[in-house]
């Protein structure tokens, strides 16, 4: 028996981020340049970031196929990434990508074939790691950001959402 699969993958996918998406609702527009300390991620950049991100299982396990993390250049995705987090989105634009990267990567996941999602992929040490495992990084990936923002959001005196829902309050998101 197998407990959790492609779907239950694919749903966690849109929990993350439905999550992302209402703290970047949470945030006012004005502060999207908020920088925690120098040298981070701004907050729009951690938000195109996540978009962006997403995008990797895609190209390195469906496009690419790829079964060695040396048959990918991570750099030029890298490159890439980076230079989409300095292009400059309207807080709607933002929060637009992050539910259209998010609705696809998780319609994407949900149907993979579990013989595809087992099959391993060389690890730069030599170990495997399924390609199940893989995508679960890039969602953890994902909510390790999520954390970053929950911090910035009480930086900024926000409180957020997950707060209010756990002390039973009927806030969905701060207005904007």
């Amino acid at each position: 028996m197998n407990l959790y699969g492609p779907k239950q993958l694919a749903d966690s996918i849109h929990t993350v981020r439905r999550n992302t998406v209402l703290i970047a609702k949470d945030i006012h527009e004005d502060d999207y340049l908020f920088r925690p300390c120098v040298g981070s991620r701004s907050v729009a950049e951690i938000l195109i970031h996540i978009a962006f991100f997403s995008n990797l299982d895609y190209f390195f396990h469906e496009e690419k196929h790829a079964s060695t993390l040396e048959a990918f250049d991570f750099g030029t995705f890298q490159i890439d990434s980076e230079s989409q987090e300095k292009v400059q989105h309207t807080k709607s634009k933002l929060i637009e990508l992050l539910e259209q990267s998010g609705e696809s990567w998780g319609q994407w996941v949900e149907f993979l074939p579990e013989p595809f999602l087992s099959e391993g992929v060389v690890q730069c040490d030599g170990t495997l790691k399924t390609r199940f495992e893989m995508i679960l990084d890039t969602k953890e990936h994902e909510m390790h950001h999520l954390g970053q923002l929950t911090v910035v959001e009480r930086m900024l005196g926000i409180v957020p959402h997950s707060t209010y829902f756990r002390q039973g309050c009927n806030r969905s998101v701060q207005p904007i």
